[in-house]
């Protein structure tokens, strides 16, 4: 266990860069295990989800390793799921056409409420996946996958990547309807194409799969990260800071900037050019520090193209900088929007009107606290924000759950002029 000590209220200047996708990452790390071969993955964040899952790949007989930094290599020639592993959700896809019957531990990851699995079980049941729950485990009974038309009870992104992959294996054509098309989705229906997948609409709510015999081995850059680009728009905004944020994908923050711009922040984009992957429109954004009114409606998260799910966490602690007050709806969570209460102990004006609504009131002059990290990820770097906008010395404790998410965040952070220590108990 260890703890960070942030002496805040300093003002940041220089240049940090966007990490790969997390979200992308989970996803194509489990899609690796449809292909019978060495697939390699660069651009990889080096962060705790990644270690997490690279281990239950392991588990099932899969060998990864990290060949150089953020180049992880995948050989997935032997799977043997057959035995009670710790596993994802997302293999529920990925060893549709691999394994027939296995069982897996309910999975965790931040603690949000009930999410429910019942729109995965829906639409991967008209593929031949059917999935048993128990009080601990699911029972997982694969048959011939054939292909199907399937509307999304749900358009979650999960939900959505599960079915492509199995999708993908499956014998005929299989439309799915009201698909997400957020970045991690499309990021993995590229990587399955390139594999040999034959998929169209990407990008779009409806997907069309032709089902193919195999996938091939494949090296493939995953793509920067959105919601890690809007986090150091938040550091940034937040203390009133100069940062140019590097190698962000602009289709994904374009409504973010949008708010933005209605709030009166000034910022420069620059540089545009597309992934290394060549699939996504890439761009530096300098942040000028600018004075902040309320936004005039309430600001909410939406499926793409809407404002990232995700990223509206990380709006409250630019509102409480802004002149007047903005409700915030989170509605997608059970009970994230609570975690917002956290902020008050900083000083920050939040009133919590329900489990999903809340009033942010601005400006805020943070006081410094310690406090623990709440147990999930976008609320948990939150704190940390505020915390470096906060005068004096703060410390954070639990930071397990930012670095699931995070690379080397405290050091990038510290390159631009912020002062965090980690300090090992």
């Amino acid at each position: 266990m260890s703890y960070i000590i942030i002496n805040g209220g300093k003002k940041l200047k220089g240049e940090v860069e966007t990490q790969s996708a997390k979200n992308s990452a989970v996803a194509l790390l489990c899609a690796a295990v449809m292909i019978k071969g060495k697939t390699t993955l660069s651009d990889m964040p080096q962060i705790e989800e990644v270690n997490r899952i690279s281990e239950l790949l392991q588990s099932i007989g899969v060998k990864t390793r990290w060949v150089r930094d953020n180049v992880l290599e995948v050989d997935a020639i032997d799977v043997n799921a057959s035995e009670k592993t710790r596993a994802s959700i997302f293999f529920w896809g990925s060893l549709a056409a691999r394994v027939k019957t296995y069982k897996l531990p309910k999975s965790g990851g931040c603690h949000l409420g009930e999410r429910t699995v019942r729109p995965h079980w829906y639409a991967l049941e008209k593929l031949g996946v059917k999935v048993e729950s128990t009080d601990c485990n699911y029972i997982v009974k694969n048959s011939a996958l054939k292909g199907a038309y399937i509307v999304m009870y749900e358009s979650g992104d999960t939900t959505t990547e599960n079915v492509v992959m199995a999708a993908v294996l499956a014998k005929g054509k299989t439309t799915i309807k009201m698909a997400s098309a957020n970045y991690q989705v499309q990021d993995l229906c590229y990587f399955l194409t390139k594999a040999g997948a034959k998929i169209k609409g990407i990008g779009t709510t409806t997907l069309e799969i032709e089902g193919v015999d195999k996938l091939n081995a494949i090296d493939y850059p995953v793509m920067p990260d959105p919601i890690v680009a809007m986090t150091f728009i938040s550091v940034a905004i937040t203390t009133s800071s100069n940062l140019t944020i590097k190698n962000c994908p602009l289709e994904f923050l374009e409504l973010e900037l949008c708010k933005l711009d209605v709030m009166g922040q000034k910022y420069k984009i620059k540089n545009e050019r597309l992934s290394s992957n060549g699939h996504f429109r890439i761009v530096d954004i300098e942040i000028i520090p600018s004075k902040l009114i309320a936004l005039p409606d309430k600001i909410y998260g939406r499926p793409f193209p809407g404002l990232n799910i995700d990223n509206l966490p990380l709006f409250i602690p630019i509102l409480t900088q802004a002149h007047g007050r903005t409700l915030v709806h989170d509605w997608a969570f059970e009970n994230r929007a609570v975690y917002a209460l956290e902020l008050q102990k900083l000083g920050a004006g939040v009133t919590l009107l329900d489990s999903h609504r809340l009033w942010v009131e601005g400006p805020t002059k943070f006081q410094a606290n310690e406090l623990m990290s709440p147990p999930a990820l976008r609320p948990a770097v939150n704190v940390l924000i505020c915390m470096l906008a906060a005068s004096g010395k703060s410390i954070l404790r639990n930071t397990y759950v930012i670095d699931r998410g995070y690379e080397n965040l405290y050091a990038v952070l510290n390159s631009v002029g912020a002062d965090i220590k980690i300090v090992k108990e």
